[in-house]
């Protein structure tokens, strides 16, 4: 890598869309301080380089890169040449490219050549940002702190400083047990090795029997545990067996969980509840192993308080151990294949739970053949078993089914601890089936049994989050596309299809299914989807609960569409849709679609509920997704309605005004403009009339030499813009309040030429808009007045149309004041 330093003078013309365009001459040093270098490393030797362009990259490799300097913030560029090539960002700033190579991904072809185009990583926060402005993102973000302990600094700190770590972010207070009310009795915190003498991380190895419910109301994880313990490598990955009390101890532990979208490392220290030297909450039935309880506490760290785990569904614990997707089956409504599908799960190792609703009135009622109302199971195992007898022979499916309280209260019924039924195994089927009686919780039940009784099933398939490369060499791979949103209030919060005017602006998805399943005699595709709303267990105690949520899908003849209008809901019916809306932490449904391109609309029952939340789609062939959007920009070429009577009679009047005012000169400023305006607008709109600094708005965006003037052609040229934009104001407030909802506010846009992107569209309605979402007019034309200063301008210093402009931080400045 050589310096590379370079002086060359640029001239540059300037424009900002109005106007001849100004010429600039400036001198530019690339290079020199600050480590600015521009240089090929090559891997090989290039030989002769005439043959170059015959040969192309692939024969040849090494890496080019060009540094900026200091005076450029340290950016640059690098690129992968060739050699088989995979692409490595640089740091700094740094954007990558990879060009040739035999292994590189196909990207966009180029002269024969691969360019593949690294970018940063997708940020899991949905909000826009603007650079160089403060956000909350980080204050409000409840997860922030969690992302900055790193359990190695820790651990060597606390042993360089012979202390115990004390975690910060979960301190050892009630209100990290109970944010809505004060402990029953005074809990005591201790570490494990002040309840014990002999504290053990894992005694014996991690089973289901290690996990014991304590006080809380928490099952539904309890379930979600034992069935983690049944898969070694998914237990391994959330818990790290190596952890032990002695070798290294400095009191901290970790856990992996999967956290919407992303795994997360949790630190905790082992300080626990207990009373009267007992563990309160979850605990192993071994007194001196502590690996349960210490993975309920992370659990709770991550969910912001103990409390926040009562109540929930054992497919949230499920997919946070693994990063799966979990379907919900209603077993009064089971499909014909269920034992294939369970049977399927269990040889994947798929986590699986189920449960019997609840009674309205009795709290976790226990029935007359021993299963328990409103209480999470455990399904760990499902098994085809040989019955060989005199009389009999074949095959019964049979579903183990684990109680997490670990006692006595089992199933009853046929092929129970002990039952007769047991007679027609084999003692070597049931070893080899792992079949054992204990008052453990544990049980076994027939197939047949299990659906007459049970009502719910959960299932968590396991996809690429869950299973690393060795896993998935002998298996089918899901293809998976994830990406985070939100429903904002005013912006795209729309509600189900029954709130039709507003349903239209919520957040759409494209999916589009090119290949179909293999062996699927129907030339079919399978789909999952599912919508996960993210945080609101943790802001329980700011008074947020789980939002009612659901989506539907639409078939799309344009597959490069923009976001689809109401027009388009309206007459067009839906191919698909989630089972029902509930308000679950997760709805998740499975299709079987044709090839072709869809919409995905995920959306709360209601309209104005605001929430974040994560969409992913499975499939079992690749799939090209992401969200319908368009880019911001303005076209000229939109149709121009004819001029009224009532509105060439105002033409009339304003040029008397015009003249009247404007003097031998033929000019106004924007005092002048508002009075000339204002005789007209405020009889035909009910607002106060136009404030200066829209007319000073008004001037800018017809003013390319800075008068701070208009001349009388120019103002005639607003006319025509004012005459449009009234006329679609008008168009669009329906009940003639005078104001525009702010969910119209694209589609009044798009009448008069302006195309929008989602980004640009939530920063023009939390600037324009009134907190109750409404727009008046006076708001409306300063809105549509700065969109074309600004496009007009950002077009002038972009020619080709590419998407991005330079811009000196004068020409800058003054496109965004001036305007």
């Amino acid at each position: 890598m050589s310096n590379y330093y370079k002086t060359k003078t640029i001239r540059t013309y300037v424009s900002d869309g109005t106007g001849a365009p100004k010429v600039q001459t400036k001198t530019v040093t690339i290079g020199g301080p600050g480590g600015s270098s521009i240089g090929f490393t090559p891997s090989s030797d290039f030989g002769d380089f005439g043959n170059f362009g015959s040969r192309g990259f692939d024969d040849f490799g090494g890496q080019f890169k060009i540094d900026f300097g200091d005076s450029f913030g340290g950016k640059g560029f690098g690129f992968d040449i060739g050699n088989k090539g995979g692409s490595r960002p640089s740091g700094g700033g740094s954007r990558s490219y990879v060009i040739g190579g035999g292994d590189a991904d196909p990207g966009r072809r180029t002269g024969g050549s691969t360019i593949k185009v690294v970018a940063p990583p997708t940020d899991p926060d949905p909000q826009p940002k603007l650079a160089g402005r403060p956000t909350r993102v980080l204050k409000k973000n409840p997860f922030v702190g969690l992302k900055f302990q790193n359990p190695d600094e820790i651990r060597a700190q606390c042993l360089r400083e012979g202390i115990l770590f004390e975690d910060p972010e979960f301190p050892c207070v009630d209100s990290s047990i109970f944010f809505s009310r004060s402990p029953p009795r005074p809990f005591e915190w201790k570490r494990p090795h002040e309840i014990c003498d002999n504290p053990q991380w894992i005694s014996q190895g991690a089973s289901r029997f290690d996990v014991r419910q304590g006080e809380l109301g928490d099952c539904w994880l309890l379930a979600a545990v034992a069935s983690l313990t049944c898969n070694p490598k998914l237990f391994e990955n959330v818990v790290d067996s190596r952890q032990t009390f002695t070798e290294n101890y400095c009191g901290l532990f970790k856990f992996k969980f999967w956290h919407q979208g992303e795994w997360q490392e949790v630190v905790v220290d082992d300080r626990l509840p207990t009373y009267r030297n007992q563990l309160v909450f979850m605990h192993s039935t071994e007194k001196n192993e502590f690996w349960s309880a210490l993975l309920e506490k992370a659990y709770a760290k991550l969910m912001g308080s103990y409390e926040s785990l009562k109540g929930g569904s054992t497919s949230e614990a499920m997919e946070d151990f693994t990063g799966g997707v979990t379907e919900m089956f209603d077993l009064q409504k089971a499909p014909p294949n269920l034992l294939n599908i369970m049977l399927k799960a269990n040889e994947r190792g798929s986590l699986m739970g189920c449960s019997i609703d609840a009674d309205p009135g009795r709290v976790e009622a226990e029935l007359a053949n021993g299963l328990i109302m409103g209480h999470a199971y455990s399904v760990t195992s499902v098994v085809l078993a040989d019955i060989k007898t005199a009389r009999v022979k074949g095959q019964i499916p049979l579903v183990r089914v684990r109680n997490p309280w670990g006692n006595g209260s089992e199933w009853k019924g046929a092929w129970s601890d002990g039952s007769r039924e047991w007679s027609l195994l084999t003692e070597d089927e049931k070893q080899e089936h792992g079949i054992t009686f204990s008052d453990d919780g544990e049980f076994w039940m027939s197939f047949q049994d299990f659906t007459a009784n049970f009502q719910k099933l959960e299932i968590c398939n396991l996809g690429p989050d869950s299973l690393d490369e060795e896993d998935l060499s002998n298996k089918k791979k899901w293809e998976c596309f994830k990406e985070h949103g939100a429903w904002i209030k005013r912006v795209n919060a729309g509600g189900c299809r029954n709130y039709l005017d507003t349903f239209w602006t919520n957040p759409q998805f494209r999916m589009t299914l090119t290949d179909v399943d293999d062996d699927d005699n129907d030339d079919m595709c399978t789909a999952i989807v599912a919508v996960l709303q993210k945080d609101r267990r943790k802001k329980r105690k700011e008074g947020l609960d789980l939002l009612t949520i659901g989506f539907v899908i639409y078939k799309l003849e344009d597959p490069n569409c923009g976001p689809l209008d109401m027009k388009f809901f309206k007459y067009n019916p839906s191919v698909a849709k989630s089972p029902t809306f509930i308000n679950m932490r997760e709805i998740c449904g499975r299709f079987k679609l044709p090839p072709g391109s869809y919409a995905i609309v995920p959306s709360t029952f209601e309209p104005h509920y605001e929430g974040e939340f994560l969409i992913r789609i499975f499939t079992e062939k690749a799939n090209v997704s992401g969200e319908i959007d368009e880019q911001t920009s303005l076209d000229d070429d939109v149709e121009r309605t004819e001029p009224t009577d009532q509105e060439r009679a105002q033409a009339d009047a304003l040029k008397q005004s015009f003249k009247r005012i404007a003097g031998e000169d033929m000019e106004i400023d924007a005092y002048e403009l508002q009075e000339v305006l204002n005789t007209v607008f405020t009889k035909e709109f009910p607002f106060p009339g136009f404030g200066v600094d829209t007319c000073r708005s008004m001037v800018a965006m017809h003013d390319g030499d800075l008068s701070g003037k208009l001349g009388y052609d120019e103002f005639k040229d607003l006319w025509e813009d004012l005459r449009r934009w009234k006329g679609v104001f008008k168009e669009f407030d329906k009940d003639k309040s005078g104001n525009l909802s702010s969910y119209e506010l694209r589609n009044a846009l798009n009448h008069v030429g302006f195309h929008i992107s989602n980004r640009t569209f939530k920063s023009l309605v939390m600037r324009y808009s009134n907190k109750n979402g409404q727009i008046d007019f006076g708001d409306f034309i300063m809105c549509t007045i700065r969109l074309k200063t600004m496009l007009t301008s950002f077009r002038g210093h972009d020619p080709q149309n590419t998407g991005f402009a330079p811009y000196d931080i004068d020409s800058f400045i003054q496109t965004t004041m001036y305007s």
